[in-house]
């Protein structure tokens, strides 16, 4: 076990777990911002799992994680806007 994959073990077991419980309790709007947060920590957790284990698909897996994150949390506050008509 090297640096970089126990870093990534910490960071998902320190900062995911918080995340998670966020985004299953409360409100929509703080499961909402759990989700984006747990998505933000999982690309980072790739990255590093990446850098540890010296394999590049797990960084494309990561960027397109980075990517698309955002796009989904903008569908996600549609929904929660409802229709205003």
């Amino acid at each position: 076990m090297n640096a970089w994959l126990l870093a990534a073990a910490l960071l998902a077991a320190g900062a995911l777990s918080p995340c998670l419980l966020l985004a299953l309790r409360g409100e929509p709007q703080y499961r909402l911002a759990g989700l984006n947060l747990a998505a933000t920590v999982t690309s980072v957790v790739l990255l590093l799992l990446a850098q540890g284990f010296s394999r590049t698909s797990y960084t494309d897996l990561a960027l397109d994680l980075a990517v698309l994150a955002p796009a989904g949390t903008l569908v996600f506050t549609r929904f929660l806007a409802g229709e205003e008509h």
